[in-house]
C-alpha cells in the first residue's frame, strides 16, 4: 500500500472576479455545508489573486472541464466544475461546494494537491484543463 507523505499545498491562481464569485458561493454554503465551505475559502485566502486577463487558460476555475488522477487508486475522472445550482452528477458537474471541487479549484495540469475525503489523504493530480464551451 502506497503511503502518503504530507507535502505543501501548491500555489493557487485565480482572477479577481473568480475570488469575489468563490468568496460569495462558500458565505452562501456555510448552512448546508460548513466544512466544504471553509476549505474552499481558505484555498481563496491562500491564492495568489491577479487581473482576470492574466489567468493562463489552464488554471482550474468554475466552468473548467477538468482531468484529474486520485494517485492512491490510479482512478482518472473528468468533471466539469460548476456553482452548486448547476449540479447534474449524471453529466459529471461537480460543485464547487464539494470535496473534489474546492481541492481542485486554482490548480493547473501536473499539479498535485493532498486532500482528505471521507476520513481518509488521498493525492490528487490535474491532468488537464479546458476552460470555454
Amino acid at each position: 500500500m502506497e503511503q502518503i507523505v504530507s507535502r505543501r499545498p501548491p500555489p493557487l491562481l485565480l482572477g479577481h472576479q473568480s475570488e469575489a464569485l468563490l468568496r460569495g458561493i462558500a458565505r452562501a454554503a456555510m448552512d448546508r455545508a460548513p466544512q466544504v465551505a471553509e476549505r474552499l475559502l481558505e484555498e481563496v485566502d491562500r491564492a495568489e489573486i491577479v487581473a482576470d486577463a492574466e489567468v493562463p487558460d489552464d488554471v482550474v476555475r468554475i466552468g473548467s472541464l477538468v482531468t484529474y488522477q486520485i494517485q492512491l487508486s490510479g482512478r482518472i475522472n473528468t468533471i466539469r466544475l460548476v456553482a452548486p445550482h448547476e449540479v447534474d452528477l449524471h453529466a459529471s458537474r461537480v460543485s464547487i461546494i464539494s470535496d473534489v471541487g474546492a481541492a481542485l479549484i486554482g490548480l493547473r495540469p501536473h499539479q498535485e494537491i493532498e486532500w482528505e475525503f471521507a476520513g481518509r489523504r488521498q493525492v490528487l493530480e490535474v491532468i488537464r484543463v479546458r476552460n470555454g464551451p
